[in-house]
């Protein structure tokens, strides 16, 4: 590998180009300064990284001060012990309890978009990885699921500014709020709603819920219930697509987890590992700290690629090998106090959808003449669309 691609991060192409950097990396430049950022790669960096709030801050606003309005009162911006405030609030969200109570209704939902599908040829992020997370996180939340379209529209918007504008640009704050301007005033509205009109939903348990004797204001109730929106489906969205796409590939996996479903949660933990959702997430170091060998100054932005670290020839035996079998142990979800609030039920969808899928589909493959388009790759690991060829049972 030439000195050439070491000037930016390859875009996402399926994973070859993007793997090969990753492992170069990590032999070669495992801490890597770059446009303002420390970048780590291997799996015991990242691990130390991502749980040790102490000196990594996920507060970016201690570099860019201009982000204050983005951050204050946003837990996934929080360090302790303002985090443990509102991560009691969140654990109670998704609690065993609370997800298992979904499983019928996911189910239910899975075979309804299914029910629609028209012939063996369809876009499965459009048809079911896409619209099965969000009708049941906005049924868990209380708001409309026929608001869907409103809501792709909106995550899109979002999304689409991920490793696009840098957030120490002047206009940063401005384009920011044209991305999530709509959606805040609706979430706000319902919000204010569940006050005076409470419902037997999350929204209304937020709203009402005390936290050390007082109430989440309304700037945290909207931060709040936007995270709980994201990771309450994206997550499931990008697995899902990135399951089938990587079973696909690997006919013989495909094979043994349509003869043992009971390797189902297992194999999704692989696919969490092998093409992890979320590539990256954001640090800053509170003080000089020394990583791999590199000094990172106080003050600096840090960004751990977890998805480099779950592919550590260090940490993980032939990682390029997709086995549904591993015993894994991937940071795909974070890990520490920051770990993905949305794992339980993206865990749970993935598991039922699939079989699901499996009992609807004989055979279920990726069109081989199909053009799809990745997400940048500093940021999500997936497709935005994702034409397959199906044989129904």
């Amino acid at each position: 590998m030439t000195e050439q691609v070491l000037t930016s991060v390859p875009d996402v192409d399926g994973g070859n180009t993007l793997f090969d950097w990753f492992r170069h990396m990590r032999d070669e430049r495992p801490v890597w300064f770059d446009r303002g950022q420390y970048h780590v790669f291997r799996y015991d960096d990242v691990h130390r990284v991502i749980t040790d709030p102490a000196v990594f801050s996920n507060d970016s606003s201690r570099v860019f001060e201009q982000l204050k309005p983005i951050t204050g009162g946003n837990i996934n911006s929080m360090d302790p012990p303002e985090h443990r405030r509102l991560r009691g609030l969140a654990n109670t969200a998704f609690t065993p309890r609370v997800v298992a109570r979904l499983e019928s209704r996911i189910r239910e939902v899975t075979t309804e978009l299914l029910d629609r599908v028209d012939g063996d040829a369809f876009d499965l992020v459009e048809s079911l990885t896409h619209p099965l997370p969000v009708i049941v996180i906005a049924e868990l939340l209380g708001v409309p699921s026929s608001d869907a379209d409103l809501f792709r529209v909106w995550v899109d918007q979002l999304t689409d500014l991920q490793g696009v504008i840098d957030p120490g640009a002047d206009d940063f704050l401005e384009v920011f709020d044209a991305a999530t301007r709509d959606m805040n005033q609706y979430l706000l509205e319902h919000c204010r709603a569940r006050r005076t009109d409470p419902k037997e939903d999350l929204i209304t348990s937020l709203v009402h819920a005390e936290v050390d004797g007082s109430r989440l204001t309304e700037d945290e109730l909207v931060k709040f219930t936007s995270i709980l929106f994201h990771t309450g489906h994206l997550t499931t969205t990008l697995m899902l697509g990135n399951a089938v796409q990587a079973l696909d590939a690997w006919t013989d996996a495909f094979a043994e987890l349509r003869a043992d479903r009971s390797l189902i949660p297992n194999a999704l933990e692989e696919v969490m590992r092998y093409r992890s959702p979320f590539t990256t997430v954001s640090r800053v170091s509170t003080r000089d700290v020394e990583v791999a060998g590199h000094v990172i100054p106080a003050n600096s932005m840090v960004t751990p690629w977890v998805i480099s670290a779950n592919h550590d020839e260090r940490r993980f035996v032939e990682p390029e090998r997709f086995d549904i079998r591993r015993d894994t142990s991937h940071v795909a979800f974070g890990h520490g106090i920051h770990f993905c609030l949305g794992a339980p039920l993206a865990r749970l969808e993935g598991r039922v959808a699939l079989n699901v899928l499996f009992d609807r589909f004989k055979e279920l493959r990726v069109d081989p003449n199909a053009d799809i388009r990745y997400h940048p790759s500093g940021g999500m690991y997936g497709a935005r669309n994702l034409p397959v060829l199906a044989r129904r049972a």
